[in-house]
């Protein structure tokens, strides 16, 4: 089965590392295999800490930066209408780069892992997974790993 989600991703940070930019795509696609999620389409921004604490504030009412913030077109349960074989939109994620490079720092892998990571975490929201209990916080993050292997980005122990 071949899946196809359709990506816009926007840089908009300065000094973006494009090769580690690329693994946001190849980690996104394999979200979707892994999903099964064929004829959608996921817009992506790449931002600095001010832009993405714009948006944190304006739209979530926490006024401070944050790494990814997701926005899903659909709420949780809704089928999603695929009408015409037009690509269905799942939503627009933001991730600060700023963000992603001193997170890969403190905790010691590569760029490219944290924003396929970051991409994999907000694309999970997307589709529905939330980490509000501990029980679906144990499910999103093994599920984000699972894909992340996949793609040669798992964490290293």
């Amino acid at each position: 089965m071949n899946l196809q989600v359709d990506m816009d991703i926007q840089i908009k940070a300065e000094a973006a590392d494009t090769s580690a930019l690329e693994w946001v795509e190849r980690s996104l696609d394999a979200a979707a295999k892994a999903e099964e999620i064929n004829g959608a389409e996921v817009s992506v921004l790449i931002t600095d800490d001010e832009e993405i604490h714009r948006l944190n504030r304006e739209f979530r009412q926490v006024d401070r930066p944050t790494d990814v913030l997701s926005f899903p077109q659909w709420e949780a349960g809704e089928e999603w209408n695929d009408e015409n074989g037009v690509p269905i939109p799942l939503g627009d994620l933001v991730i600060s780069l700023p963000r992603a490079k001193e997170q890969a720092r403190e905790y010691g892998h590569s760029l490219e892992r944290e924003l396929g990571f970051l991409a994999v975490h907000g694309f999970l929201h997307l589709i529905g997974y939330d980490h509000e209990t501990v029980e679906d916080e144990r499910a999103m993050f093994s599920r984000q790993e699972e894909i992340l292997s996949r793609v040669g980005l798992a964490r290293q122990e």
